[in-house]
């Protein structure tokens, strides 16, 4: 987890709020991609989705980023993928690096979702500057809009830490999240099985960097999705 801040004399000012996640996510661009491209475990989550997905899969990627490598993957092995992502600078990079997906700039709280209506769903790292409610609130959505029997693969960091302020890639940020027994909770409660866990620390490719934990979870939605 990257390294706490606060202001001085622990207060904390209307100009020392960190920016929304579309400022900080446009301000690192394709570093980002650099910094994380080369997570193992990463990959052999899309290798374990990809596994289950029947051909010409319909895949939601909530939190796409620059397009790589998720979307990229999954369109390379003939799914159709729609993304969404709150920042257009990161979308932009997305529609040039895969042009075979769709992307959509976006709130993921404000886009309406069909029941029913995907293969798969991805959620990686897009869940952590949201509070613990919306969290959960949000995946059970995600969970609605998986056909039965559908597979949704998440990653998070698993800290258990609640709104608070820290620096991601020198980017000040306020940061939620769970711990792992309490993530994968949130994903049952949620109406989802959980069939794979894996996790990793890893250290990004940025000068200075700490190892950081990460969790990949692989789930598959039950037959009757949670309500809320």
């Amino acid at each position: 987890m990257p390294r706490h801040t606060r202001s001085e004399g622990g207060r904390v000012t209307a100009q020392d709020q960190p920016p929304p996640a579309v400022a900080v996510f446009d301000a690192l661009g394709a570093t980002y991609e650099k910094a994380f491209a080369h997570s193992e475990a990463h990959r052999a989550s899309l290798e374990w989705l990809l596994g289950r997905l029947s051909p010409g899969g319909r895949v939601l990627d909530v939190g796409s980023g620059t397009g790589r490598p998720t979307a990229g993957t999954l369109t390379a092995a003939g799914h159709g993928v729609l993304g969404i992502d709150v920042s257009p600078v990161m979308v932009d990079l997305a529609t040039r690096q895969v042009p075979d997906a769709t992307f959509r700039c976006a709130d993921i709280h404000d886009v309406s979702l069909d029941d029913d209506a995907f293969d798969a769903v991805c959620v990686y790292f897009s869940l952590l500057q949201m509070s613990r409610r919306r969290q959960s609130d949000l995946v059970r959505r995600l969970v609605r809009a998986l056909k039965p029997g559908g597979h949704m693969a998440l990653a998070t960091v698993p800290v258990d830490v609640e709104d608070v302020e820290t620096v991601f890639m020198g980017q000040p940020v306020r940061a939620t999240s769970f711990s792992a027994e309490d993530f994968t909770a949130m994903l049952t409660d949620a109406g989802l099985a959980v069939l794979t866990e894996e996790s990793v620390m890893f250290r990004p490719a940025l000068p200075d960097a700490a190892p950081e934990p990460h969790l990949f979870v692989g789930c598959r939605r039950e037959a009757t999705a949670a309500a809320g």
